[in-house]
């Protein structure tokens, strides 16, 4: 090391070209680095999604579910497997561990679904989603007609998928945008069932005859002479005219040969479904979007681009049809604020900084000497954040802020050892070299504390160890540069600009803090010569000092929470209707809370209530969904009570609206405590999930602004028209089973029949019955069924028809039956707290006497908070031995790290009070990004106390002092350097604590955590490690000198080792 530090003095023009170097690198790195708002949590999800048009969720379930889950529970890797069947599709969720290679594991997936087999006639190819449903939109949009504009919006489905969504999806960054509303266009086929009958047909006769009409075949090829040609046959091009002419029977009549057509037994015609929601957005009709990014794309240039190709789109095809697309959220406005606040508090707190190194220095050239550390410690981060493949968010920004107060602290301290060796007569380069090379060792030892304690960080695999991660990075990555620097760029300048130290002697003086400093610097001293001299009033300061810590610790420590939420210009909210009720019927609903939004968008300055800027909702067969963002960001959490209270009275309805979370769109966000209700089936969990659901609501009332769902929802149960048929009277009838089938879902869905190709685009043939429309329940028994002699009879005289309850959601998990209870917490209530009282009151009474196979188990951030925490204990336990062992090494004693790690204790106390003070101000939980808060300070608040230790030993051991002296001498030497590198990493944290603003939620408690245990164990290492060490010393003997000075100082550079 002694080389590396002479090298940099004699060779200042190589360290400023490197330093140089250094930046051009950084600064080319950060154009190369994603931006988002938050890391990329690792999601080892694959869904498999299956579409099985007019199916219900029990033969979803049974007929495709069960067979997927049979197949891909063995897959290799897979941790879980769900499944959610409703109306018409099924979703198969597998999740696996943290770390799998997904590509690998998403080849398996396709190689095992291709062996499946036995799925229903109707259904789609199962398709495979990297994307999860529960990942949060960057965007979402709505098309809406202008001003003025005639256009039934719901006709559009063709031009949307087309002109919109094609290239959309092909965006760079885009995974996937997703589309409601619109509907598709379908070829129907109307039949008239009395002209059917008259021809003696089938709807099965004619269901084959339109699928054998038209084929495709490829038949080899055909050689004649040289040349070779392709033998294949045409399909029939169909349209409503071709489908007329398509003839169905070839029959024989008064001797002539009669073809029976398709038009002589139903009306043919091209027109739209019927679409299966209503949405609107401000009031108007609209088809809305949601858009999905891959992962490790930088979103701020990803949604660049969509925005440059919705502008381009709205100036273009969309203008001419008179359409206007528009983006309802976007998550850059969030983005751009948060990352500007951060970009802003490390700005002020690099020169708050400046003042305090000034107010220390008093004069500019070794003050900005030290500043350099900055830029060059934060831009050389920039190059490992790169390559590690990580990005620019405000997690790692603020992670960029906290160490621009560490990053001064080694240079604080070379420096200041060169300035008093400088002082004392010794020549400038010899004082350049001997200051960096006597406290080398302890800043080395002083960073690897700071950078041990992120290494079990970086290999835990859970949400939270891949949040701490990128401030892991940069904080590990600037502490580590900022010591090259301290060593070789700082004695290279003092070298050169600290010659004159009697100029430096003359410095400003500042009455009132010079006063205070002398004044408490005395005091120090004069407690360090009582208690070296005392030993057992030395051990009652120090069992008062750790005594009374631990007591503060445990009596303040704060219950836990999960996540932040963030504080998104977003509420979203789910509305589940009674059973049964269609989408017409939900859209009352929907329209009761859109009816309490539109005075807050219509009127410019609504009174009491924030300003709506833009309102949207969806609402479909059985429930809808809603979202709004105001004017004034700040105000958002204001219309959480305002648009669930119309719904809070509705009969049968309920609203559940919270604002959008920062990780993750689940129910809940990161407050969201799931209890699952697991069982054999769905008669035997319903009314347990009702009692559970009950007792919840009682735990947690709404009226104390908590909110609870179920999932699937309480009203999931829909009423359901079940048609048994009798075996005997469909023989008689001569009628099959598939026949009658057909027959009824021939006046009801229709049956999709194939689909064509038509004007360039797939569009469905359905069969349907002119008289397909039923007013009353009763008239499903007058549905005409053809007999095998051609004439008609009813349903009713064929099978028995009665009214069932079904589910029209069904999920499942580790095979099981399974409802979810979600609650949503406010957040005056902490995470652990809700948990706690659930676990006692709720779901151990019930696991220690429940029968039938049914069983409580919570999930979500419950589960997630446990998981966490356990993870977070064993890690800081683990960072402690790794400090104590390195520690053991660089002091080659087993007993003196002991002294350095009592300061940890002791700094918890300071952050739990800190905390504490803080919640007196504003609302600060104790959550998992804040716990990190203390992971940093375990490994930050030793190196005050490391320099104490290793300048007295340097004393004893290279200077001759008594045990006592050296003591007493290192407290003062100390004293200065101390304080100076603390009050810069304070002022450097306090715009992080003190500045509200989009996303200071995040990194607001880390922040606070540690302000308040740097400043307390600073204070308190003065006064515990005098005594600790003067007892130690009388008992100890230091082994081998830590670095031996074979030179005299006064000797030439050139001469020294």
């Amino acid at each position: 090391m002694s080389s590396l530090i002479r090298g940099a003095i004699t060779h200042p023009i190589a360290v400023l070209a490197i330093v140089l170097t250094m930046i051009l690198f950084g600064l080319a790195s950060l154009q190369t680095i994603p931006i988002q708002m938050t890391p990329d949590i690792d999601k080892p999800v694959l869904q498999v999604r299956v579409s099985w048009p007019g199916a219900s969720p029990k033969d979803v379930e049974q007929e495709i579910v069960l067979r997927l889950e049979r197949e891909l529970t063995s897959l290799p890797g897979v941790k879980s497997v769900e499944s959610d069947s409703r109306r018409g599709r099924a979703r198969v969720t597998l999740t696996y561990g943290v770390g799998q290679d997904m590509d690998a594991a998403l080849v398996k997936l396709l190689g095992q679904l291709a062996r499946v087999s036995g799925l229903p006639k109707g259904s789609k190819s199962p398709e495979v989603r990297t994307s999860n449903s529960e990942d949060s939109p960057i965007a979402r949009m709505a098309l809406v007609a202008k001003d003025g504009v005639d256009i039934d919006i719901d006709t559009l489905s063709e031009f949307v998928d087309t002109v919109i969504l094609e290239p959309l999806n092909r965006i760079s960054g885009i995974s996937e945008v997703t589309s409601w509303g619109g509907a598709k266009r379908e070829i129907r086929i109307a039949l008239d069932m009395d002209q059917v009958a008259d021809f003696g047909l089938s709807v099965a006769e004619i269901v084959d005859a339109i699928k054998a009409s038209s084929a495709q075949v490829t038949a080899g090829e055909v050689t004649e002479g040289n040349r070779s040609f392709t033998l294949r046959t045409e399909a029939i091009s169909y349209t409503p005219d071709t489908a007329k002419e398509l003839v169905l029977r070839t029959e024989v009549r008064d001797g002539r040969i009669f073809n029976v057509k398709l038009s002589d037994v139903a009306n043919v015609e091209l027109g739209y479904k019927t679409p299966d929601s209503f949405r609107r957005l401000n009031g108007m009709p609209a088809i809305t979007f949601a858009v999905l990014r891959e992962p490790a794309t930088n979103v701020v240039t990803t949604l660049a681009g969509l925005k440059q190709k919705v502008n381009a789109l709205n100036a273009g095809i969309l203008a001419e049809r008179g359409l206007d697309l528009r983006i309802v959220y976007d998550e850059t406005v969030y983005i751009g604020t948060a990352l500007e606040l951060v970009r802003g508090n490390i700005l002020i707190g690099g020169i708050l900084a400046i003042a305090v190194l000034l107010t220390f220095l008093r004069a500019l050239a070794p003050t900005a000497i030290v500043m350099i550390a900055i830029p060059v410690s934060i831009i050389s981060t920039f190059v490992v954040i790169a390559g590690l493949g990580l990005s620019i968010n405000v997690i790692s920004l603020a992670g960029l802020a906290f160490a621009v107060g560490m990053v001064v602290d080694a240079s604080i301290v070379s420096l200041e050892n060169i300035y008093r060796l400088k002082q004392s007569g010794v020549r400038a380069l010899q004082a350049a070299y001997w200051g960096a090379r006597q406290v080398w060792a302890p800043i080395l030892g002083s960073a690897m504390t700071t950078v041990v304690v992120f290494i079990p960080i970086l290999f835990l695999d859970l949400p939270v160890g891949q949040l701490f991660r990128d401030i892991a990075v940069a904080i590990s990555v600037s502490v580590i540069v900022s010591v090259i620097i301290s060593i070789t760029v700082i004695p290279a300048l003092a070298s050169q600009f600290i010659k004159d130290a009697k100029r430096f002697d003359q410095q400003l003086r500042i009455p009132i803090i010079d006063t205070l400093a002398s004044g408490f610097a005395r005091l120090v001293l004069a407690y360090g010569r009582r208690v070296v001299k005392s030993t057992w009033l030395g051990l009652m300061v120090v069992f008062a000092l750790i005594a009374s810590s631990i007591v503060a610790l445990v009596l303040m420590m704060l219950p836990l929470d999960y996540l932040p939420d963030g504080n998104r210009n977003f509420v979203f909210g789910r509305i589940s209707v009674p059973p049964g009720y269609t989408r017409e019927a939900t859209l009352n609903f929907a329209q009761s809370m859109e009816d309490v939004a539109r005075p807050l968008w219509e009127q410019p300055n609504p009174e009491k209530l924030p300003h709506i800027d833009r309102f949207f909702f969806v609402a479909y067969n059985g429930g809808a969904f809603a979202g709004a963002a105001t004017k004034d960001a700040g105000r958002i959490r204001e219309l959480i009570p305002v648009l669930a209270e119309p719904l809070s009275k509705a009969p049968g309805a309920r609203a559940f609206v919270t604002q959008a979370s920062l990780f993750g769109r689940s129910v809940g966000g990161s407050r969201g405590i799931l209890i699952d209700v697991l069982g054999p089936d769905y008669k035997t969990v319903e009314p347990t999930f009702r009692l559970i659901r009950r007792q919840v609501g009682e735990l947690f009332p709404r009226k104390a602004g908590h909110q609870v769902r179920v999932r699937p929802s309480e009203n999931a149960v829909s009423p359901e028209l079940v048609v048994r048929p009798n075996p005997d009277a469909l023989a008689r009838a001569g009628v099959s089973a598939r026949d009658f089938a057909q027959a009824l879902d021939v006046y009801n869905d229709g049956i999709l029949v194939r689909e064509i190709p038509l004007r360039g685009e797939l569009v469905e043939l359905v069969l349907t019955s002119q008289t397909r429309e039923t007013a009353k329940i009763e008239d499903i028994e007058d549905i005409p069924v053809i007999a095998r002699d051609g004439s008609l009879v009813k349903v009713g005289q064929l099978a028995d028809v009665s009214i069932e309850s079904a589910p029209n959601q069904l999920l499942r998990k580790a095979g099981r039956r399974a409802v979810t209870i979600q609650l949503r917490l406010h957040e005056s209530i902490p995470l652990e707290t809700a948990i706690a009282e659930i676990n006692s009151k709720v779901i151990t009474p019930f696991n220690i006497d429940s029968k039938d196979g049914l069983r409580l188990e919570l999930s979500g951030a419950a589960d997630d908070l446990s998981k966490a925490w356990d993870a977070v204990q064993a890690n800081v336990i683990l960072a402690i031995t790794v400090i104590y062992l390195l520690l053991v090494i660089l002091l080659r004693s087993f007993a003196l790290p002991l002294i350095i790690l009592i300061t940890v204790p002791i700094a918890a106390t300071g952050g739990i009070l800190g905390l504490a003070l803080l919640n007196l101000v504003m609302d600060q939980p104790l959550d998992m990004l804040t716990m990190l808060g203390f992971i940093i300070l375990t490994g930050v608040v030793v190196n005050n106390a490391i320099l104490m230790v290793e300048q007295t030993l340097w004393h004893i051991q290279h200077e001759g002092m008594g045990s006592l002296d050296a003591i007493l001498e290192a407290t003062s030497n100390r004293i200065r350097p101390i304080f100076m590198s603390t009050l810069t990493s304070l002022f450097g944290l306090l715009p992080l604590i003190i500045i509200p603003g989009a996303g200071s939620e995040l990194y607001r408690g880390i922040g606070i955590v540690v302000f308040g245990g740097l400043l307390l164990s600073t204070v308190l290492v003065l006064f515990f490690v005098p005594p600790l060490m003067a007892i130690l010393m009388k008992r100890l003997k230091p082994q081998a000198p830590i670095g031996e000075m074979t030179e005299e100082m006064t000797a030439p550079l050139s001469q020294t080792a």
